[in-house]
């Protein structure tokens, strides 16, 4: 199992130079990967051409993009840019979102996500390979062919958690990124359920990229009760209220990576057992828990 970091959404006056000093940084500790996430904040796809052009050698990845907001073939033309300033180190992370950003805010119809996302990877999908697509479907329509330079393919992984979800990843992606799922539900839903789809279509075993907080620290239960504060909206949002339900957890919480180094070590062990194929760590303290978090990751990767 490959260790990733995750990447926080940069602020301040200079926001693409904080990036890039992060990134650099997981670069030097030993991490494989570097993802970020696009919700409100800096758009993940532009930034990561920024930082990661600055950034030899480390896999880059979006946990994840909206499909919803942008049409496949925009989408492709951009992530076959990004692929081209970063040396071909992109992994794309797609998703549908949820129906509180999707529909109450952006106004698109999320009634049918399922037949949206196999939709919009018959539009996506060829245009990332390098050919061109003729495709009138329901939701998604498409007639176009790019000629973007591209260092070769651009893997996509999509945000799949429920059984269609998965399903149609194992079939026509090259794995899942997950967030709030538990090592239960990762190795007795997740892992069975994609690995079946990818073996079932002749594809090779899928990537399992899964993402939680963790803190080292000798204060378990004031890490837990940060975690239930910042990661608060998860446990209400109703795709990760599901995998939630499936752990027994009651919030966030209680899927966070939380303890002493030998504790966490065996926790993260535990994802490997489960089948996870990229575990990135979501590190959410600062001060000494932070730099003792940090400290122990490094130790991990090397």
């Amino acid at each position: 199992m490959k260790i990733g970091a995750a990447l926080q959404d940069p602020t301040g006056p200079s926001p693409m130079t904080s990036l890039r000093d992060e990134l650099q940084r997981a670069a030097d500790d030993g991490f494989a990967s570097a993802w970020m996430s696009n919700i409100f904040g800096v758009d993940a796809l532009t930034a990561l051409a920024v930082a990661g052009s600055q950034v030899p050698g480390i896999e880059v990845g979006t946990a994840v993009v909206p499909t919803y907001p942008r049409h496949p073939a925009v989408l492709a033309q951009q992530a076959r840019t990004v692929a081209a300033a970063v040396d071909g180190r992109l992994v794309l992370g797609i998703g549908l979102s949820h129906k509180i950003v999707i529909d109450d805010m952006f106004g698109y119809d999320f009634s049918r996500p399922i037949l949206h996302m196999r939709e919009y990877l018959a539009v996506l999908l060829p245009l990332l390979n390098g050919q061109p697509v003729s495709f009138t479907g329901t939701t998604v329509r498409a007639n176009i062919g790019l000629t973007t330079p591209s260092p070769g393919r651009v893997p996509v992984i999509i945000a799949a958690l429920g059984p269609q979800m998965l399903r149609l990843a194992g079939e026509q992606a090259d794995g899942t990124v997950l967030w709030m799922t538990g090592p239960a539900t990762v190795r007795d839903h997740v892992v069975p359920a994609i690995t079946a789809a990818a073996a079932g279509a002749g594809r090779p075993t899928p990537r399992v990229v899964c993402n939680l907080p963790v803190c080292v620290t000798d204060d378990p239960d004031g890490a837990r009760e940060r975690a239930a504060l910042v990661f608060s909206i998860y446990g209400e949002l109703p795709s990760y209220r599901a995998m939630l339900d499936r752990e027994g957890a009651a919030g966030p919480a209680d899927v966070a990576i939380v303890g002493g180094e030998d504790t966490v070590a065996a926790q993260i062990a535990t994802l490997a057992d489960a089948g996870v194929t990229d575990f990135v760590a979501v590190e959410y303290t600062g001060g000494a828990d932070g730099r003792r978090t940090r400290a122990f990751l490094r130790s991990l990767v090397s």
